[in-house]
């Protein structure tokens, strides 16, 4: 399993997050205080986490869905999670699927990355928050 890189807090308030050598952005964060290893994903829809962790995150219940994912269609669920967060970067009340996916990684999808201007330059991904004039 590649351990991600630490996300590291640059002095603009921006987050730097390395490329993995596999070619994919890793990421340390949380969903509702339970760590997690974000897989970043901008094709993603919304944040997903497996079964496991959305039971030691709290996240129960929720409207039965079905995902689209790279690797066919599967059965989920969504659910609301009080918080994500990805370093200094905390968004409140996101829409959270589980999909009982044993693989080591979460997505961080859109609906935690729309809050922030993502951009790729070589072997690093900078998020920063949106001006709020936009």
């Amino acid at each position: 399993f590649l351990k991600p890189a630490q996300a590291k807090v640059l002095a603009d308030g921006s987050v730097r997050i390395e490329r993995a050598v596999d070619g994919h952005f890793r990421v340390k964060g949380y969903v509702n205080d339970q760590p997690v290893t974000f897989l970043v994903d901008t094709g993603a829809s919304s944040v997903s986490v497996t079964d496991a962790l959305a039971s030691k995150a709290g996240l129960e219940g929720g409207e039965k869905t079905r995902f689209r994912t790279a690797n066919g269609e599967r059965d989920g669920r969504i659910v609301v999670a009080d918080e994500v967060r990805v370093a200094n970067f905390r968004v409140r009340d996101v829409g959270t699927g589980y999909t009982g996916d044993d693989s080591d990684d979460a997505l961080l999808g859109q609906n935690f990355l729309r809050f922030f201007d993502v951009q790729m330059s070589g072997d690093e991904m900078l998020l920063r928050p949106r001006a709020k004039n936009r």
